[in-house]
């Protein structure tokens, strides 16, 4: 029943803009909407009568009384997002007036559309499949380059294709043993298993490249996590103001100025940094000052590199070591800071570290910074070709599952087992990869992963 209601949501942003948009999907789209929309010449029109994909300029109307100028968009099922019959109402884009001619819409017994609920349909229709919609979230949410490039490329079904390609494979052996077990005469199993076996092994190694890609696609997707940290006045938050381009972080020449993390997001080619600037770590009596301390440890427990800031034109102090010592068994970039200044610093101190050498004055090592974040994760090099990456968890984990079936089959082969055994744990991984683009999924997982897109999508 929930999918024979049309429904109706703004599609925009709630936020002052030129154009808003209200979009209407479901069977009585056209005849609803035909009730509230006026032409130029102030009559109503039977939109259903008119020609898909055409745009038709007029006003919603509520009872007698204009609520706004606009412009509709029809598209006729199955050529829509949805593949129903859907309405866009493009008005002006005031947060105010959005919602009245959605009130308006609502009156007419449209229902308010729940969170993703377009997309959805489009799921259950058969528009998109599973992977394609996490990419149409992706796409919204997008910060960076990668992000918007992979989730076009997941949108026009690189996942699927992909994971299709994989189940096809898999089902093809299933239908071989079966049908050796069925006609004997005709489909022979003797050297079967070493077959299977290599096979098997093959599926596993792409797969574990598409569980790999997870933590480097989501790094990219999402931003790579840098905590900069040092004891006061080596100058962290002139680098990270460096960085930023900006001065959004206070810089003086007193201790402890920096009491609490300022963090924000950046890019560079491509990559996103959420960059966070802590306060200076020592032992201090200060209550205050020791609260920022606590937050900066747990900024680096919690970031995926480390920028570490030492004052090259200092001897190193045991303040220092005890700040290289937060970096041991850690992604950890070691910045000497003030080199237009005299060195006294003992660069011995940092050999298990890269190290960069920075001058904010001078703006040496900046660049330097952006680039040793790239090496660290991605051989300072980013790549937009065609590799697939994985950026949900819930696929990640699936394949997972599928990998953990498919190696049950290799210890089965390794063990002698007859053929027949060998088929439920071959259909288990393709069961798994299935649910990955929703072939073997049921409603109620459906609506869960659905209910966390936007309004409107």
């Amino acid at each position: 029943m929930k999918q024979e209601d049309t429904i109706a949501a703004i599609a925009t942003g709630l936020s002052p803009s030129g154009i808003g948009i209200v979009r209407v999907s479901g069977r009585d789209a056209f005849s609803k909407i035909s009730t509230i929309f006026k032409g130029a010449s102030g009559q109503a029109k039977d939109l259903a009568s008119m020609e898909s994909h055409s745009v038709h300029y007029g006003y919603i109307c509520d009872r007698d009384i204009i609520i706004d100028e606009v412009l509709l968009v029809l598209m006729k099922a199955p050529k829509s997002y949805t593949t129903e019959d859907t309405v866009e109402i493009n008005c002006h884009g005031g947060p105010f007036v959005l919602k009245r001619v959605l009130d308006v819409v609502l009156s007419t017994g449209i229902r308010a559309a729940e969170p993703g609920e377009f997309t959805e349909r489009a799921f259950l229709n058969g528009r998109i499949d599973l992977s394609e919609a996490q990419a149409v979230m992706d796409l919204i949410s997008s910060k960076n380059e990668f992000a918007r490039n992979n989730s076009v490329k997941n949108l026009k079904g690189s996942v699927k294709n992909k994971i299709v390609e994989l189940r096809n494979r898999i089902i093809h052996e299933c239908a071989y043993i079966e049908s050796a077990i069925d006609d004997p005469e005709h489909y022979e199993l003797d050297g079967f298993s070493d077959k299977l076996k290599s096979k098997t092994e093959d599926i596993i190694s792409e797969i574990e490249g598409l569980i790999k890609s997870f933590d480097t696609g989501k790094l990219l997707n999402e931003g790579i996590d840098c905590c900069i940290i040092g004891r006061p006045n080596v100058g962290k938050s002139s680098v990270f103001n460096a960085m930023t381009g900006e001065e959004k972080a206070i810089v003086t020449n007193v201790p402890g100025t920096t009491r609490d993390t300022i963090e924000t997001m950046i890019n560079y080619e491509g990559l996103t940094l959420k960059l966070t600037d802590t306060a200076g770590i020592r032992d201090t009596e200060d209550k205050v000052e020791i609260i920022g301390i606590d937050r900066a440890k747990d900024a680096i427990e919690r970031s995926d590199v480390i920028f570490a800031v030492f004052d090259s034109s200092e001897n190193i102090t045991d303040e220092d070591r005890e700040i290289l010592s937060l970096c041991e068994n850690r992604k950890a970039i070691v910045v000497l800071n003030k080199t237009d200044l005299d060195t006294n610093i003992d660069e011995t101190e940092f050999r298990d570290f890269n190290i960069i050498r920075t001058s904010v004055k001078t703006g040496e090592g900046i660049e330097e910074l952006f680039k040793e974040v790239s090496k660290l994760f991605f051989d300072g090099e980013l790549n937009f070709n065609d590799e697939i990456y994985i950026t949900s968890a819930r696929q990640a984990e699936l394949l997972k599952k599928a990998k953990e079936a498919l190696l049950l089959v290799i210890e089965s082969i390794d063990n002698s087992m007859s053929e027949e055994f060998l088929t439920s744990d071959l259909m288990e991984a393709y069961g798994k990869l299935g649910e990955i683009i929703g072939e073997e999924i049921e409603d109620d997982l459906a609506e869960t992963i659905f209910r966390d897109f936007c309004m409107g999508k």
